[in-house]
């Protein structure tokens, strides 16, 4: 009797909430977009992309990021041109041959990292090194359409002196880094002992890029066993909390939840086992999203709770939840995404743009956080729902967005941030982010509605986002599917191994095991014909050092041989397989409608934040 009495505040809110959900959700219904709109649209999202880069280049390069009124620059995270660094594989996927060549011969001519400066983990992994590693996969690969004749390697190069220099931060009894780290120095003895769950555990895919590129595995060990470090501190209902001490493991902030502190450890868990096939990623994840979706979910939000009770202590939508149904897409939870992004969006029609917190019990703005700092994640999840729907309203979505950046954040030299949202004040300041994810998820939602033409929908290999939106390809060298290793101490096909003497770049039959395809290791029905495909088995596995790949291995390009064609199939047949080919799902029961491209080759995103990720919450990042 006392645990319903205790329950039934709880209770009285969230029927509050779900009476009140539905009439405000169903004010954010939008025309369509017409297809000669969504053309222009996109060219639109191009020009304002030029509108902030042109402005960076002009009035703050080479300083770290643009202050867009006043038409100047600062130094905000290392003194090292960071808006550039993040711009780069945006520059790539626009198709600016000029600006993205002339800006990694700059990089990799000018830029150093032994410098006296201390910075955060975190933001330098998702911002700079994976800004390198995006750009150097982009220019040394021929089939992107991007190839950089005279480029020599040199990003990697830094990339790796960069990670280095970031190792000092995982010396530590958990595993768990530190929170920031001097890049000349390494960990200062009064560094904070306290990191976030999202700064230790959103390193992996950078990291493990960088293991692969430079067959070095200290890169990926340190951030695997940081991910380790926090799972083990979970509670005994597979949660996590916001703040832990990396000496001791004890957490010092309880509150589970999706967004503040936490929101891309749930995210690198499900792409680390993408990306790299890591069933260990999977199973982590699989456990934290089904107790997040127990423990946080009231359709259509999240809350917080307490992460040894479930008792709820923050009803607030976070804007950092708004990667979320973004995610749940690459899960193949589509039902739960739909109508949580329907929730998030309602906010965001209701000011314009999406406070950082807004109070779930007064359906208002939380005190204290008004602004907004030109933050993706909304964004995103519209462009992977409606990847995955082709659902118009999201153009719809899409279309407010681009009206209130245009009409509210944009000034003389780029777009500012929101410092309140229900006045639309704006203030001096434009985040890296906004030229690596903003822009450049509404560009793709909108070029994906015209007819793709860019190098992640039509380009050679299937891509991965990092938190940053950098793009990180699914290539065999960085995947190591089943068939391809590349680095010492890979698990290698023995029978891969016994057939690599007579191997060529075009194999005796018609086409390479491997087919490029990212998400196989899920669950895919790809149609396969045995006069097509090669039949190899499996006849074990060894560690070692696998013999060199071939160009097609190495980077996941189908040699067809002419003197073999596929049978015709009616429009029907084709149109079911490809239905059957696109089928998704890592948890629930229900087949996602998410679908990806066919492979075809293409020619041509401070532990004590209050908002946001590590350091997101105000320009000062350090």
């Amino acid at each position: 009797m006392e645990a319903l009495k205790s329950s039934l505040p709880i209770l009285s809110f969230f029927l509050l909430l779900s009476l009140h959900s539905d009439s405000f959700i169903r004010t954010a219904l939008a025309d369509g977009v017409t297809p000669a709109e969504a053309k222009q649209l996109r060219d639109e999202v191009r020009e304002m992309f030029y509108h902030a880069f042109n402005g960076y280049m002009e009035h703050a390069f080479p300083l770290d990021e643009l202050r867009p009124h006043s038409c100047a620059g600062e130094d905000s995270l290392g003194g090292y041109a960071l808006t550039l660094i993040d711009s780069l594989d945006t520059l790539a996927l626009l198709g600016d041959r000029e600006h993205f060549a002339a800006s990694v011969e700059w990089i990799g001519k000018t830029l150093r990292f032994d410098i006296n400066k201390t910075v955060s983990v975190f933001e330098t992994t998702i911002r700079v090194l994976g800004g390198l590693l995006s750009a150097h996969l982009i220019a040394s690969d021929y089939s992107t359409g991007m190839k950089i004749p005279t480029y020599d390697n040199q990003l990697l190069t830094l990339a790796e002196d960069l990670a280095r220099r970031l190792l000092p931060a995982f010396d530590t009894p958990s595993g768990i880094p530190f929170g920031s780290v001097n890049l000349m120095h390494g960990v200062d003895e009064h560094e904070s002992k306290i990191t976030s769950t999202a700064g230790g555990g959103t390193l992996t895919l950078e990291f493990g890029v960088l293991s692969r590129l430079t067959k070095d595995p200290i890169f990926e060990q340190v951030t695997k066993n940081a991910v380790r470090g926090l799972w083990a501190r979970r509670s005994r209902l597979n949660l996590v909390g916001a703040h832990v001490n990396v000496f001791t493991g004890e957490w010092t902030q309880k509150d589970a939840g999706i967004g503040t502190s936490i929101d891309s450890f749930y995210e690198y868990l499900l792409k680390a086992y993408l990306l790299f096939g890591d069933e260990e990623y999977l199973f982590i994840f699989q456990e934290a999203y089904a107790a997040a979706m127990h423990h946080l979910y009231n359709d259509p939000w999240y809350v917080e709770v307490n992460m040894d009770s479930a008792a709820v202590v923050w009803p607030l939508f976070n804007s950092l939840q708004a990667f979320w149904p973004g995610l749940q897409v690459l899960a193949g939870d589509i039902d739960p995404a739909i109508r949580t992004h329907a929730a998030f969006f309602s906010v965001w029609k209701r000011y314009g743009f999406t406070p950082e917190g807004f109070n779930l019990a007064t359906l208002s703005v939380q005190h204290g956080q008004r602004s907004y700092p030109l933050r993706p994640e909304l964004m995103e999840s519209t462009y992977w729902l409606y990847k995955a729907t082709r659902d118009p309203k999201y153009l719809d979505a899409g279309r407010d967005m681009i009206a209130s950046l245009q009409h509210s954040a944009r000034c003389p030299c780029g777009f500012c941030h929101i410092s309140d949202v229900e006045f639309h004040k704006q203030e001096d300041h434009m985040e890296s982010f906004f030229l690596a994810e903003t822009v450049k998820y509404l560009w793709l939602l909108f070029d994906l509605a015209v007819g793709p033409d860019n190098l992640v929908e039509n380009g050679p290999y299937k891509y991965i986002f990092s938190t940053e939106g950098h793009l990180l390809p699914a290539t065999p060298e960085i995947a190591l599917a089943q068939e391809h290793c590349s680095y010492f101490g890979a698990y290698c096909n023995t029978g891969n191994i016994r057939n690599e003497s007579q191997a060529s770049d075009v194999p005796s039959n018609s086409q390479e095991t491997y087919d490029g395809s990212l998400y196989g290791r899920v669950r895919t029905g790809i149609p396969s014909d045995s006069s097509l495909l090669d039949s190899t088995s499996i006849s074990g596995l060894i560690k070692g050092v696998c013999q060199g790949l071939t160009h097609g291995q190495k980077f996941g390009i189908s040699y067809v041989s002419s003197s073999h064609k596929a049978p015709e199939k009616s429009r029907n047949q084709r149109q079911s397989n490809v239905a059957e080919s696109q089928s998704v799902m890592i948890v629930g029961s229900q087949t996602s409608d998410y679908s990806s491209s066919e492979n075809k080759n293409y020619h041509e995103k401070s532990p004590e934040s209050s908002d946001g990720r590590p350091g997101r919450n105000t320009p000062q990042k350090s």
